[in-house]
């Protein structure tokens, strides 16, 4: 049976649990560092998906509908009661967010907390990734690589990424496969973005205004399309703060502290 989600450290004392969805190529290694400098009141879950190097036996998902079927039944089988949030970056925004309206849709209890960086709908330049599926490995690659869609700065990460082609593909057939009904979440929405990223410019974040009732705005951060691994702790500080919140679950005696200041945040 796949597994589904991994954690670096179990916190079954944690107060709400953090799942966390990757950018298309991506594993969970990339948060379960993450486990470091998260918050003690959160418990990380970082999704494994199917087809990933170094995991046979699994083909990668191409079809976005029953993969977001599957995670359903795997998140509800990690719930236990404690709030939970989703975070999800570019790939994972939008596993995300399609994840937290299909648990709605199957009356489940909803996350309390949806946040997003790295894709918003109706992404003006979302037609050129349609194509990167169908393309030839040496032409995908150069593609995502030109668009800043793939984090490789060492000679380790640039032969894991050529190893991972055929998730890779799978990844932008999902992208591709997206149709947009303009389902609304059920819960409320937190954005994230990086001031210099080539595919998702700050203003287009501001889409995710329409897909919630509840839309806390979006906070910018210097760096490009993986501005996330740079700032990685201000971004947790902010998930603790906003998921404290919407659940009303006590924060620590340092929880008002002021957040770092790297990034702006605005309120819309």
């Amino acid at each position: 049976m796949h597994e589904w989600f991994a954690s670096a450290d179990p916190r079954p004392d944690a107060e709400a649990q953090l799942f966390l969805f990757p950018h298309a190529g991506g594993s969970p290694l990339g948060y379960l560092s993450w486990a470091a400098s998260l918050p003690r009141g959160l418990e990380l879950r970082a999704a494994r998906l199917p087809g990933r190097p170094g995991e046979g036996g699994e083909a990668p998902r191409s079809v976005l509908g029953p993969l977001v079927e599957e995670l359903c039944e795997a998140v509800e089988a990690e719930l236990d009661g404690r709030p939970y949030l989703f975070f999800g970056h570019s790939l994972g925004a939008l596993l995300a967010y399609r994840l937290a309206v299909a648990l709605a849709g199957r009356g489940a209890v909803p996350p309390a907390l949806l946040g997003v960086s790295g894709w918003a709908p109706e992404l003006p330049n979302a037609a050129g990734l349609s194509a990167v599926h169908r393309m030839p490995d040496a032409e995908l690659l150069a593609t995502v690589g030109r668009l800043g869609l793939v984090h490789t700065t060492t000679a380790r990460e640039r032969a894991l990424l050529e190893a991972a082609v055929p998730s890779l593909r799978a990844d932008f057939a999902l992208v591709a496969g997206f149709d947009d009904d303009g389902a609304v979440a059920p819960c409320p929405i937190a954005a994230y973005t990086g001031a210099g990223d080539p595919l998702v410019p700050p203003r287009a974040m501001h889409a995710w205004s329409g897909r919630t009732t509840s839309f806390l705005g979006v906070r910018e951060f210097p760096g490009d399309h993986f501005f996330l691994f740079e700032h990685a702790m201000a971004i947790q500080l902010d998930l603790d703060r906003r998921i404290r919140r919407q659940s009303a679950v006590p924060a620590p005696a340092d929880w008002s502290s002021p957040l770092p200041q790297e990034g702006s945040c605005s309120q819309l």
